[in-house]
């Protein structure tokens, strides 16, 4: 993703994967609305939704004793092709141009390398390892090797980010840690797991229930949630190890009868891959930087996948990362705006991670009766009350446009605040505010057209008000510091009152940077933002 924003804005940049490609593993299976806002804005959004389950599965949350047996309960969510087609008339909390989607990060990894190697002056090396660096006062010097014939090389550049997850060599030689909670055990989702990635097309036909995109098991035997990866009978199956199962230890065969417990039928499965991995982590870094080195993803915030929250902060991180890099490149701001990066990004880490564990902690700690199996009256009690509380629990984690859409850069300096107060940041809730620090409220137009799509890929002025030639400061700003700014011109009545100003300010990132009823302080507005670049224009 940071390839990709960082070509788009004409700055050249080498990525070194020592994997040979993109995942073969299904990793995380749920694209949240505002990633999707951000492929959207990158023009590809309507590729990813065309990718994975068929336009019509169900994209249900459901809850069973086993797969196969009996069905405690269902959040229900709509299919791709439902999505499509009800987004245009939604509105407060789900007002957007993208609901989210159900697909294997496996599938939008390779959109994003086929995107970026389509960019000018974007190098990508699977195939490759990064074995160290160094920092000099103007770049930063970079070892790699070919993993094939160790041919070795030398990198130079102005910066380095290191996005190379939880065991992250980058910000291991920085000398920065992980702080938080790590750890948790938990009946379920806190501890030893077992990832398998299986092929049972079987599954849907000895399974007597609709179908779903999450599915959970919930027994006192095997505990287990599978999503559904192709909708042809590929699953990622995560199950909660019991203390007598040795993951070194375990064979294909184990890998088979894990599954086939938690279908509760002797399915026919082919193991395509497995391994073990660990939950109950909520763990974010102390820095983000050190220098000319930056970290993002997974080295730098570690999540129990609950609500499919960390692939999801990855892509943020990039976005909020990207723009800043390039406008410091260009000369464009000066080089502390690239402070703002951890500033913002490092308190959306801390909450999302605490969001996540929230959701593992309702999943995780809610034990299963031993009558709730049972084919008996006290059985179906059992089942009646966990399924109750599994519907809320669904509502809960997975209805989420605050998390979503709510994350705020309240504090940045690269945000110039009206001394108003945001709305309250809830997990379920998404109140719609131009309060500078937040997504910009969604509008549909009257042609049927989403705002976001009015906005520039850089920066926007939204003129709201009556006075259009009352933005002519910002452009004249803007023109002085060579920045590219499209004004955006809605004389509409819920706009002005959406926004509640006459002009708002919107970033790259799709952040309101500022609004106001006048532009007479543009050039103070963007000093604050972007500080004076070196090179005097």
């Amino acid at each position: 993703m940071l390839a990709n924003e960082l070509g788009r804005r004409g700055i050249a940049a080498v990525l070194v994967d020592e994997k040979p490609g993109t995942a073969f593993n299904p990793q995380a299976n749920a694209t949240q609305a505002r990633t999707m806002e951000h492929f959207r804005r990158l023009g590809f959004a309507d590729e990813v939704r065309n990718l994975g389950l068929p336009a019509d599965y169900p994209t249900d949350i459901a809850y069973f004793t086993r797969f196969c047996k009996h069905e405690i309960g269902r959040f229900e969510l709509p299919s791709a092709k439902q999505a499509r087609e009800k987004v245009n008339g939604l509105a407060g909390s789900w007002s957007t141009a993208e609901l989210p989607h159900r697909v294997s990060q496996k599938y939008v990894e390779a959109v994003l390398r086929k995107q970026a190697e389509c960019l000018p002056g974007v190098s990508v090396n699977y195939g490759w390892r990064m074995n160290g660096f160094r920092q000099l006062d103007t770049h930063v010097e970079v070892d790699v090797e070919r993993v094939e014939d160790g041919l070795r090389q030398t990198l130079t550049a102005s910066y380095m980010v290191g996005a190379d997850g939880p065991r992250s060599k980058t910000r291991e030689a920085l000398g920065l840690f992980y702080t938080g909670e790590t750890g948790v055990i938990r009946d379920f989702m806190g501890g030893r797991m077992y990832a398998i990635y299986a092929r049972c097309p079987e599954l849907y036909r000895a399974s007597p229930h609709p179908r779903a995109w999450m599915n959970v098991c919930f027994n006192t035997e095997r505990r287990a949630f599978m999503a559904a990866v192709d909708g042809k009978g590929e699953f990622a199956f995560h199950t909660q190890l019991q203390p007598h199962e040795v993951e070194t230890e375990l064979t294909e065969d184990d890998a088979r009868r894990m599954f086939q417990a938690a279908a509760g039928a002797p399915v026919e499965v082919e193991i395509l891959s497995r391994g073990s991995w660990t939950a109950g982590h909520s763990l974010v870094s102390n820095r983000f930087r050190s220098g000319r080195v930056f970290l993002g993803g997974d080295a730098v915030h570690l999540f129990t996948p609950a609500g499919g929250l960390g692939y999801n902060t990855a892509i943020e991180d990039a976005v909020n990362l990207a723009w800043k890099l390039a406008a410091v490149i260009k000369d464009k701001a000066a080089a502390t705006l690239l402070d703002t990066y951890e500033a913002e990004r490092q308190p959306i880490a801390k909450r999302n991670t605490s969001y996540a564990k929230t959701f593992a902690d309702s999943l995780g700690l809610f034990k299963p009766v031993s009558e709730i199996e049972e084919d008996s009256l006290a059985g179906a009690r059992a089942r009646e009350q966990a399924g109750h509380y599994f519907r809320a629990h669904g509502r809960a984690e997975f209805n989420i446009p605050g998390v979503t859409f709510g994350g705020r850069y309240d504090g940045s300096a690269a945000i110039v605040s009206d001394g108003t107060v945001p709305p309250p940041d809830k997990a379920n809730e998404y109140i719609p505010s131009a309060c500078p620090g937040g997504r910009p409220p969604h509008l549909w137009l009257a042609d049927g057209s989403s705002l976001f799509d009015a906005f520039g890929f850089e920066w926007t002025l939204l003129v709201l008000g009556a006075d259009e030639a009352g933005g002519n400061a910002m452009v004249e700003e803007a023109e002085r510091r060579k920045i590219d700014l499209k004004v955006t011109t809605l004389q509409v009545a819920e706009a002005r009152a959406l926004y509640e100003a006459d002009f708002a300010l919107i970033r790259p990132d799709q952040i309101v940077a500022w609004r106001g009823n006048s532009c007479a302080r543009a050039k103070e507005i963007f000093h604050q933002i972007l500080g004076e670049p070196p090179c005097k224009i």
